[in-house]
């Protein structure tokens, strides 16, 4: 048995570093590839061609020359046919692998797309004057606080955030977190700040908005409901008046990194929030 063991392991080839990185990049891109069709209408494409492979298989051993012609004769034509078919479902999963961090590249290109979407939602926001809380995590998780609220793991979208935002909405009261380039929660509870050298007249949502940034490094974005104002809060300290340029600005930049000028702005809004968070 040792000698049969022998023999195979010889018998086998060597496994070198080059095909190891092989072996899995081809993983990684069926892994993505199954991702991207599990739970939709590729996958019945899938295993309808998985079919037609097997009753070729079956034509050849049997000696079914008319099914095994007809089979070859589409073959050619099969890569364009999966091209018409899969389009939705390419774009889809070469989307998905530009979402990934390649060395930082990727996060740099979606920390711009996530920064756009929030300067419009927020230049909308401040227009109608809706009251919004948004907090981009940071090096420091808030697990805690996302699981306070309801789990959406949805892309950064200006119309999913006006549609949270909305008046009256389910979600409305409450901030959105953002995790990773994502929006993994919303109606989320935070903590209040208790500074007791910030004004007296911050509302809750500009409270709350400051006390997450006292307990991690992440950074807040929020709306002011009565003013229609746009502030900043990072590291326990609040900017308020923020320019959508500005905001822009901030928003490309690590979150753990202090407001310039670092110097708390007083609100002065008697009521900020409907409700609290």
């Amino acid at each position: 048995m040792r000698q049969f063991l022998t023999q195979l392991s010889e018998a086998m080839p060597r496994l070198s570093i080059r095909a190891v990185i092989d072996i899995l990049l081809v993983a990684l891109l069926i892994y993505q590839s199954a991702m991207i069709i599990r739970g939709r209408r590729a996958a019945h494409i899938v295993l309808g061609l998985g079919t037609l492979v097997v009753a070729y298989l079956i034509a050849l051993v049997t000696g079914l020359e008319l099914v095994r012609t007809v089979l070859e004769a589409a073959a050619p034509y099969t890569a364009f046919a999966l091209i018409v078919v899969f389009q939705s479902e390419l774009r889809r999963m070469l989307s998905r692998l530009g979402e990934q961090r390649w060395m930082g590249i990727g996060s740099r290109f979606q920390t711009k797309e996530v920064a756009d979407e929030i300067v419009l939602a927020a230049s909308y926001l401040s227009q109608h004057k809706i009251g919004a809380l948004i907090v981009l995590e940071g090096d420091v998780g808030l697990r805690s606080f996302i699981e306070s609220g309801v789990s959406l793991d949805a892309r950064v979208t200006r119309d999913l955030l006006l549609a949270i935002f909305q008046p009256g909405a389910a979600l409305h009261d409450g901030a959105v977190i953002v995790q990773n380039g994502r929006i993994a929660a919303a109606a989320c509870f935070l903590p209040l700040t208790m500074n007791p050298n910030l004004s007296g007249k911050l509302g809750t949502r500009h409270r709350a908005g400051i006390g997450v940034t006292e307990e991690s490094d992440c950074l807040s974005v929020i709306v002011s409901e009565e003013r229609g104002t746009i502030s900043l809060a990072a590291r326990g300290e609040l900017r308020e008046d923020v320019s959508l340029e500005r905001l822009a600005q901030r928003l490309k930049q690590p979150h753990s990194q202090p407001l310039h000028p670092a110097a708390p702005a007083p609100v002065t809004e008697d009521t900020d929030i409907q409700g609290g968070i």
